[in-house]
């Protein structure tokens, strides 16, 4: 199977990560796959995915002073390989794994993804634990001169045929489960090794090859970023989405920042291949981390991150409670028009950027769908300004009609009305933060 076909438009779901942080539990992911099912699926919200320390025990009773508890007693099988926490997951009980909740996630016409961590658990190496299939052991699979500088759970695995052979067995039991989506972290930028900051690429092969031999389809995605752009060919070739942000939070300075990566990664969205710009904090977040609070964006900047993150072809992860979800952030995530800018057929172009505006257009290649999008960067209302000449400068542009006429109809996506516009110049006031987007012709 062609891995570029298990994601063939940017995945769109629910990861729990940024509301519940460590904690999450079955009960829980059921209640937002519900509320994801019943209120999000016909928008094309799809992916559940429990992130990370599913299978730590005790996660998030010493919160105020550790993240990760380190070297806290971890659920394991014979085989080194790691097990949901069944006080949390209980239905996981009797090495039943996560297939009971996939499962359910999956009656509900949903799909299901876990976070894992790369590497070996140094539990096992430690215990010098088995290996399936293998008359090798854990101590001899790990690397522990290859760890993750924020997570004290695993140890790298080295790149020998008994390493491959771990990564097979693990990708072997996520498939029994019925899992469809892995966000494999410490990965794609080992950031604690300043001089070698791929210093896994070995290890995304293995993972990406050991997916492959199951024929059946599971995205991969990597974290954390920043992705390295020089070798945005390797993360293409072996992964579906990689990360190129450290953790995106609600901070008006981390959000005016994406525009600068989405104009050094633009051209690398294709279909099954997504540059990922993060999780989009919206709504409630914050729980887990003891700091519950609704998003930190106003609602300007809301729509701003909303139309950045469709245009320029991302996944689209919630972080929030779905649940708590208010009417505001659900009419974000249910416009259709701007959902369907999220495809590889819609082609990303940034004209213009400075620290005041962005000026970006988005052709469907498929249709000739042609759109512009204006973002006002400033902390003041500002009239921005785009000519035609630079609209259709865009080598994308598929529709010759547009060019041609003499008015020329605009349609506002957020605001659903419709102007018709004549000149050789669209120009708007924008208010501090925002952005308009229109479809032209």
């Amino acid at each position: 199977m062609n891995k570029n076909d298990f994601a063939p438009a940017p995945p769109m779901g629910w990861n729990s990560y940024d509301y519940y942080d460590t904690t999450v539990n079955e009960e829980q992911v059921r209640a937002n796959a519900d509320y994801m099912a019943k209120n999000l699926k016909e928008f094309g919200w799809e992916y559940i995915i429990v992130d990370i320390q599913w299978y730590a025990h005790h996660t998030g009773s010493r919160r105020e002073q550790f993240q990760y508890i380190p070297f806290s007693k971890l659920e394991m099988d014979e085989y080194s390989r790691l097990q949901p926490d069944p006080v949390r997951f209980p239905s996981s009980a009797g090495g039943a794994g996560f297939a009971p909740l996939a499962a359910y996630i999956h009656s509900l016409g949903l799909k299901f993804g876990i976070h894992i961590m790369r590497g070996i658990p140094r539990a096992a190496a430690h215990a010098h634990s088995k290996i399936l299939g293998t008359d090798v052991a854990a101590d001899e699979v790990a690397d522990p001169s290859s760890i993750c500088g924020w997570n004290p759970d695993m140890y790298g695995v080295r790149n020998t045929s008994a390493g491959q052979a771990y990564y097979d067995s693990i990708l072997k039991l996520y498939a029994s489960w019925g899992v469809d989506f892995i966000k494999c972290d410490d990965i794609c930028n080992t950031n604690l090794y300043t001089e070698h900051p791929y210093s896994a690429r070995h290890e995304i092969e293995m993972i990406s090859t050991a997916i492959t031999r199951l024929g059946r389809p599971i995205v991969l995605s990597l974290s954390p970023g920043p992705a390295l752009i020089d070798k945005a060919w390797h993360y293409g070739r072996y992964a579906n989405m990689w990360r190129i942000t450290d953790d995106f939070w609600d901070d008006w300075d981390l959000l005016k920042n994406m525009f600068c990566r989405c104009e050094l990664w633009q051209k690398h969205v294709s279909r099954g291949c997504y540059p990922d710009l993060d999780m989009l904090p919206l709504g409630r977040l914050g729980k887990g981390f003891g700091k519950e609070r609704q998003t930190n964006f106003t609602c300007q900047e809301q729509r701003t991150m909303m139309t950045l993150w469709c245009l320029f072809g991302s996944p689209l992860m919630l972080g929030a409670e779905l649940t708590l979800l208010d009417e505001w952030t659900l009419s974000l995530l249910t416009n259709k028009e701007i959902l369907s800018l999220a495809t590889p057929d819609c082609r990303p172009w940034q004209i213009h950027r400075d620290e005041t505006q962005a000026i970006w257009t988005g052709c469907n290649e498929t249709d000739g769908s042609f759109y512009v999008a204006l973002f006002n960067l400033s902390d003041k209302e500002k009239e921005i300004s785009v000519s035609l000449e630079e609209l259709f400068f865009c080598p994308y542009v598929r529709n010759p009609n547009i060019k041609g006429q003499d008015v020329i109809q605009l349609r506002d996506l957020w605001k659903d009305e419709i102007s018709m516009f004549t000149g050789s110049t669209i120009s708007q006031s924008v208010k501090p933060h925002d952005c308009v987007i229109y479809k032209i012709g």
